[in-house]
């Protein structure tokens, strides 16, 4: 068996006395049991389960009494590390209740979970790591360590505190335009590398044939995909705040452009050439670098742009009248009839893994860029223009002709066309 100790227990149990009982919920058949409540000595057990709308682990199991904490030496933490080793080893009862400054209690007909806590298992065993809160099987024969996790101070991205820069992501306000296949995965990388806060634009809902790529599960069909993802998030994620807007990029462009003083970096996943160039005009006009992601030819190529304010770098539309100049493609318009439509002319051929791969490299991306501004160097990218190859394509114009799948290329921006309404000062 497991037992999980939740910070609540874990903090009553360090501040109280000499020993006290113990109330589990436990799950049989997931051989799992956690610490929903403690007494001091004989008194009231206490629940230690978190205040509402805090989720409570094992929830549809009952509370009982059912074992004792007692404060113990150090050596029987000692001894716990040792026991676990050999599996099905126990010890005679005597060993433990000498351990025990007081409180034991004499295990009756099956005996009893315990769990002691060691203060000064650190400061007797320094370069050893052993818990200072451990789990036991109390019986008349002996005792045997049970495996017991107790739930640390310090939880979420901020674990990661001195090796890779929380603080400054966590102060980072990035908006995502889309939240579909591609966009449902960025937004979960993002949260990942402790985006602080996003924000999720996009008016469409989950329908049936968008599960076998979106993250979203099928509960939530029917519902905006942003609302079903800043729920997941949250359960997932907590360290994100994420603000969910049901709106469309076009036709609510004033609402969005007032939302852009208050963001760092923009990511664009819609589908479409309209929702694209629009929220890249609103990106380059707020002074703000917009990261965009897509697939191409029904997900064989997945495409990665990022556009920054900067007078030497092009908008989206440049670029793409740049490259058709020089004898490439213009996949611009391909993307108003979708990936995988499931169409006879277009059949459902984008795979949902492919995608997410793409959104992961687009996250990455976004991610870079932020940190590289703040000053971290080692964050810094090879191009603004990445092409990365998920089904081999080698008969494509340049720069698209990438010949190996997994294949990643980077090129550098090209610069403003004359002319550019959104490149030149209006």
């Amino acid at each position: 068996m497991l037992i999980l100790i939740p910070q609540d227990a874990a903090t009553t149990l360090r501040a109280s006395g000499a020993w006290g009982r113990l109330s589990l919920r436990i799950s049989h058949p997931d051989d799992l049991a956690v610490v929903g409540g403690i007494s001091e000595g004989g008194g009231s057990i206490i629940s230690v389960d978190p205040p509402p709308p805090a989720p409570r682990l094992l929830a549809g199991c009952d509370s009982r009494p059912t074992g004792y904490w007692y404060q113990a030496k150090s050596e029987l933490h000692a001894l716990w590390y040792l026991l676990r080793a050999r599996r099905g080893t126990s010890m005679k009862l005597d060993a433990f209740k000498d351990a025990v400054p007081s409180g034991f209690k004499t295990p009756g007909e099956g005996g009893y979970v315990a769990i002691t806590h060691a203060p000064g298992v650190k400061d007797a065993f320094p370069e050893s790591g052993l818990p200072d809160l451990v789990a036991w099987h109390v019986t008349r024969a002996g005792f045997q360590p049970i495996e017991a996790s107790a739930e640390p101070e310090t939880t979420g991205i901020r674990q990661l505190g001195g090796h890779w820069p929380v603080k400054e992501l966590q102060n980072t306000r990035i908006m995502l335009v889309g939240a579909g296949s591609i966009g449902s995965a960025t937004a979960h990388a993002l949260a990942g590398y402790g985006v602080g806060h996003l924000t999720l634009v996009d008016p469409d809902r989950l329908d049936w044939h968008n599960l076998v790529r979106h993250t979203s599960a099928r509960r939530h069909i029917g519902r905006h995909k942003v609302t079903a993802l800043a729920e997941e998030l949250a359960a997932l994620r907590p360290d994100t705040t994420v603000s969910a807007l049901a709106l469309d990029v076009i036709e609510h462009a004033d609402h969005i452009r007032a939302l852009l003083a208050d963001t760092h970096l923009v990511v664009c996943t819609a589908d479409g050439v309209a929702p694209r160039r629009v929220t890249g005009h609103l990106a380059r006009r707020a002074g703000l670098t917009a990261v965009f992601a897509c697939v191409l030819q029904d997900g064989a190529l997945g495409e990665i742009l990022r556009l920054r304010p900067w007078p030497q770098h092009g908008c989206l539309t440049c670029r793409r009248r740049t490259l058709a100049e020089a004898g490439g493609l213009d996949p611009e318009p391909a993307l108003d009839a979708g990936y995988g439509t499931g169409t006879r002319h277009r059949p459902m051929t984008a795979v949902g893994s492919d995608l997410h791969l793409v959104a992961q490299l687009a996250a990455k991306t976004a991610v870079a860029t932020v940190l590289q501004r703040a000053g971290h160097p080692d964050q810094r990218l090879p191009g603004e223009h990445a092409l990365l190859g998920l089904r081999r394509q080698p008969d494509w114009a340049p720069p698209f002709d990438l010949g190996h799948t997994a294949e990643l290329r980077w090129l550098p921006a090209t610069p403003p066309r004359s002319g550019c309404p959104t490149c030149e000062a209006p």
